[in-house]
C-alpha cells in the first residue's frame, strides 16, 4: 500500500473521480479518531514554529498516524504552509505569522515604477521552507504519510498580497497595462517554483497531493483560486484573471478550484469555460449551511452542466445529518463525480455512516 488506508487502489480511485467516473461508491474523505488515542500533538513554540516549524510537524503527523483510522479514501498526511498565498512570500513580501493566519507585507510600492517580480530559488523563505518541506518527505520512509504541496495561490491574489488590495484596486482603473504585465510576470515565477517542490515531494510513481484540499493524482495537482474576485466585476475578471488562469490549469495534470463566498458566484460562468479544469469546491463562508445544503444546487447544477467534478465538504449536525444530507445530493448528482468530505469522528460513527454508504451509495453501472 502507498499510504495508510485500506483501499489499495486508494491512487486509482482519485483518478477516476479526476475521469469523472468514480466506480461503486463515490470518493470519500473520512477519517476517525481511534477509542482510547491518546497521543498527544507537541505546542509550537511561537506562531513561526506553528506553520513551518519541522519538530513541530513531525511530532503533528507522527500524532494523527497513532490517533487516527483513514477510512474510505483518506489518506494520511503531512503539511507545513507559510499561509493562504506561500508564493507570495518566496516572491518577496514579508509574512507576519498570528495564531489564526499568516499576514503579507506588500513590497511594490508602484506599480508602473517596480522590479520585475521574479523568483529565486535560493531565497531566504523558499529556502527554509523548502528544506522542512524536504525533511518532512525524508522521515516518511516507505510512504507512511504523503507530503502535501504548500499552499502557494497564483493570479491576482499573489499581486494583491505584493501590492496591497486597496493599491490593486486602483491599479486596475488606473494603470490596467501595468497590471497585466504583473500577472504575466507572476504566472512565469509559478511553475518554476512548483517543479522544485513536484520534483521533491513526489512519491515514486510521481504522485502528488496538494494542501488543506486533500486532492491527489499522478502528476501534478493543485488547488487553484481567485478570492480577489469578489472585489471586481466579471469584466475584469474576464480581463485579469482568466487568460493566465486558463494557461496554468493547462499546464496542470488536475485541478480544482477553490470558489469562496457568495461574491464570488458571479464568476462561475467564465471559471466554467476553463476547459482543463477538473473540479470546483464551493466555500460558503461563515454561518452558512455546509457544502451538501440544497440551496447550494444551483450552483453544483451549473458545475455538473459544465462536466467539472464536485467537491463537496459535508460538516453540519451529526453523522445522521451527514448521511441525510449527503443521500438527498447523491440522489441529484449521482456518485461518479463527487467527492464527499466529512469531518472528523469517532469509530462508531465512521461504522455507521460507512456501512449506510455501502447499502445506499454504491453504483455499479
Amino acid at each position: 500500500m502507498i499510504f495508510q488506508n485500506q483501499n489499495d487502489n486508494l491512487v486509482d480511485r482519485f483518478e477516476d473521480w479526476w475521469r469523472r467516473d468514480n466506480k461503486g461508491l463515490p470518493l470519500m474523505w473520512v477519517v476517525a479518531r481511534r477509542d482510547g488515542a491518546r497521543t498527544p500533538s507537541p505546542p509550537p513554540k511561537d506562531d513561526e514554529d506553528r506553520y513551518i516549524g519541522l519538530d513541530l510537524k513531525l511530532g503533528q503527523t507522527i500524532a494523527n498516524l497513532k490517533n487516527n483510522l483513514y477510512l474510505a479514501d483518506s489518506y494520511a498526511q503531512a503539511s507545513s504552509s507559510i499561509g493562504p498565498g506561500s508564493l507570495a512570500v518566496y516572491l518577496g513580501s514579508k509574512p507576519v505569522f498570528a495564531p489564526n493566519t499568516v499576514w503579507y507585507e506588500p513590497c511594490i510600492q508602484d506599480i508602473t515604477n517596480r522590479q520585475p517580480i521574479t523568483f529565486d530559488p535560493n531565497g531566504y523563505w523558499f529556502k527554509k521552507h523548502f528544506d522542512v518541506l524536504k525533511e518532512l518527505k525524508k522521515a516518511a520512509g516507505n510512504n507512511d504519510y504523503i507530503v502535501n504541496f504548500p499552499d502557494l495561490v497564483e493570479n491576482i491574489d499573489i499581486l494583491a498580497a505584493l501590492r496591497g488590495t486597496e493599491e490593486l484596486l486602483i491599479d486596475m482603473i488606473d494603470e490596467p497595462e501595468a497590471v497585466l504585465q504583473a500577472l504575466d510576470e507572476i504566472y512565469e515565477t509559478y511553475f518554476p517554483c512548483y517543479d522544485l517542490l513536484y520534483d521533491a515531494l513526489k512519491t515514486l510513481e510521481g504522485v502528488s497531493s496538494f494542501y488543506c484540499f486533500c486532492v491527489i493524482g499522478r502528476g501534478k495537482v493543485a488547488k487553484v483560486q481567485c478570492d480577489f474576485s469578489a472585489m471586481i466585476s466579471p469584466e475584469h475578471y474576464r480581463k485579469f484573471v482568466l487568460p493566465t488562469m486558463k494557461k496554468q490549469v493547462k499546464r496542470l495534470n488536475h485541478s480544482v478550484y477553490h470558489l469562496d463566498g457568495p461574491d464570488a458566484v458571479r464568476h462561475l460562468p467564465a471559471i466554467m469555460e476553463i476547459e482543463a479544469l477538473d473540479a470546483l469546491q464551493w466555500t460558503a463562508g461563515a454561518g452558512k449551511p455546509d457544502g451538501a445544503a440544497p440551496c447550494w444546487y444551483n450552483i453544483y447544477d451549473q458545475v455538473a452542466a459544465a462536466g467539472k467534478c464536485l467537491w463537496v465538504q459535508i460538516y453540519e449536525g451529526n453523522v445522521d445529518n451527514w448521511i441525510d444530507r449527503a443521500d438527498r445530493f447523491l440522489d441529484r448528482y449521482g456518485t461518479k463525480a463527487c467527492y464527499l468530505l466529512f469531518p472528523g469522528m469517532s469509530e462508531r460513527d465512521a461504522d455507521k455512516l460507512m456501512t449506510h454508504a455501502h447499502a445506499h451509495w454504491v453504483d455499479n453501472k
